[in-house]
């Protein structure tokens, strides 16, 4: 009978030694797999605009490569400081991702940021760039103004009289109309946090021109609402050839308006490369090549996780510079 305990006894410490092998095995397997559940996708800004039409194309695709939902969530305020901050108090575990623009990176150099937990670039790690656009500026189609020279002299002539709906202040809206100060061209900027808002107001009245993306008023461009004088880079974009680029008018300003994917630093490099390959295969899609020629992209828009963290430090390190000459 002694014999018989022992005998049981050795048999339930190899019972529960296997039992937690089998237990940690699964975990690790859980662990491994990801995605293993939904993967949000937030958007630091209103319903209807550029990041928020982004993120449910590329989400849509996504989810045939990653085999898991990707609900979208919008988050606005701050420039796309707030979702931001959103993504930075979730778990470093690529189940929380976000849009990062252009306009929010300016927040990291603008004196106006209003970020509460970011402060460089190492607070997240870029996945992929998925677009890149010149900015324009537009006014209604029947303004008074019919080209770049008519606004410029007016612009001149009446000190802060002309009004132009941004995004916010301290974005590359900002940075932008603060360059053309610099070339006695000024402005009064009139921030619209939702993207609609910001849209109709040019239509309404509200203010004289919008500075924005093609894309984003793609509707309002093909019902022949308003038009564009001025493009923001070094040529004119195809589908406005008779609209001025500003590096043609003497203006040495461009700053594209990007549209990249992020997470939270400290995600596990697997995860990245997860993620990376996955949108590199929704930027080869048809369907995807087809919403970019839609939003007035470049048709070389994506870049991986490694391409888009150099590109994002090249960018704010333009950033830069030109806040340097505005505080100057």
């Amino acid at each position: 009978m002694a014999k018989l305990a022992v005998k049981n006894k050795i048999f339930i410490r190899l019972f529960f030694v296997v039992l937690a092998a089998l237990s940690n095995s699964g975990t690790s397997l859980a662990r491994d797999k990801y995605p293993a559940r939904a993967v949000e996708f937030i958007v630091p800004f209103g319903p209807g605009g550029g990041a928020d039409q982004l993120a449910r194309k590329s989400g849509k695709l996504l989810e045939n490569f990653l085999k898991v939902p990707i609900p979208v969530i919008n988050v606005p305020g701050a420039t796309g400081g707030t979702g931001i901050t959103k993504l930075l108090i979730a778990q470093a575990d690529g189940y929380s991702m976000a849009v990062y623009i252009a306009d929010t990176q300016a927040l990291l150099v603008s004196s106006d940021s209003n970020w509460s937990i970011i402060r460089s670039l190492d607070d997240i790690t870029p996945v992929a760039r998925m677009m890149s656009q010149p900015s324009f500026l537009f006014v209604k189609q029947d303004s008074r103004f019919k080209t770049w020279a008519d606004f410029e002299k007016d612009a001149k002539a009446h000190i802060g009289g002309l009004r132009v709906a941004t995004v916010g202040l301290g974005s590359v809206d900002d940075m932008t109309l603060t360059y053309l100060e610099s070339k006695d061209i000024y402005v009064t900027q009139v921030p619209y946090p939702k993207p609609s808002e910001r849209y109709v107001s040019v239509l309404e009245g509200h203010v004289d021109a919008l500075y924005e993306q093609a894309g984003d008023v793609a509707a309002f461009l093909e019902n022949k609402q308003i038009r564009p004088i001025i493009v923001f880079g070094n040529k004119r974009f195809p589908a406005f050839k008779n609209v001025p680029s500003s590096k043609e008018l003497g203006y040495d300003i461009g700053l594209p308006q990007f549209r990249a994917v992020v997470v939270k630093a400290g995600t596990d490099p697997r995860i990245i490369r997860i993620l990376s390959d996955a949108f590199k295969k929704v930027a080869a899609t048809a369907e995807y090549k087809v919403f970019l020629k839609e939003q007035y992209a470049s048709e070389d828009s994506h870049l991986d996780a490694y391409q888009t963290n150099l590109f994002l430090r090249g960018e704010l390190e333009t950033m830069k510079k030109l806040w340097a000459k505005k505080k100057q």
